[in-house]
């Protein structure tokens, strides 16, 4: 893709995004790889609804800020994304609501934060690593990614929101959607003794669709 489609890209799925409330305000930050290895990154300080193609800030494959604004201070998130799992092409963080809510749940699993309610959150996420609460724009962030060593391609914030790597800006948008989706469904079945899939019905999904599952 060229650079000037994925630009247009980039602010047509943030702003999708912010049209269905994924992400409110100046709130969220959204970057992903150019072919010649830089990085096009969401300015700090924007509004996912109103990106301007011309203005996000583009870094070379050293790591330099070469054209457009000042990049979200969540930069180190992203890099730690980048600098631990070879295949991410880009990298999305939301403030989603039902997320956010199901982080401060008392009974949140750390190790494996969705439940396993839909095939589709197992699908597009594997398992979503709960981290505790950081200051925004905290380094440490990036060092609890990194802490990970490309296990997760997600992982959620505690009391802040998710953050998501996939192969290319559009995997990433709908993986951190269903994220979301799932989020929202335990959220309104809590209390219910729903039936979530069960550990059988998991590993057939992680079996025939290749999901990274670390145990």
């Amino acid at each position: 893709m060229s650079e000037t489609a994925l630009r247009e890209q980039i602010c047509l799925l943030a702003k999708s995004m912010f049209d269905r409330g994924l992400t409110g305000g100046s709130t969220g930050n959204i970057s992903a790889r150019t072919e010649d290895g830089g990085l096009l990154v969401s300015p700090t300080g924007t509004s996912f609804g109103r990106l301007d193609p011309a203005r996000l800030s583009r870094f070379d494959a050293k790591g330099m800020l070469i054209s457009g604004d000042k990049p979200t201070k969540e930069m180190p998130l992203h890099s730690a994304f980048y600098d631990t799992r070879s295949n991410a092409g880009a990298v999305v963080h939301l403030h989603s609501c039902h997320a956010v809510a199901l982080s401060m749940m008392p009974d949140a699993d750390a190790d494996n934060f969705l439940p396993p309610l839909t095939p589709y959150g197992i699908m597009k996420l594997g398992r979503v690593k709960l981290l505790p609460f950081f200051m925004p724009g905290d380094p440490a962030m990036g060092d609890a990614v990194r802490g990970l060593a490309g296990k997760r391609s997600a992982v959620m914030l505690a009391n802040h929101g998710p953050v998501v790597a996939g192969k290319d800006i559009e995997a990433a948008c709908n993986a951190i959607e269903e994220l979301e989706d799932t989020a929202r469904l335990a959220m309104m079945l809590r209390g219910m003794n729903a039936r979530a899939l069960t550990d059988e019905n998991v590993r057939a999904l992680v079996t025939k669709f290749d999901v990274e599952w670390d145990d």
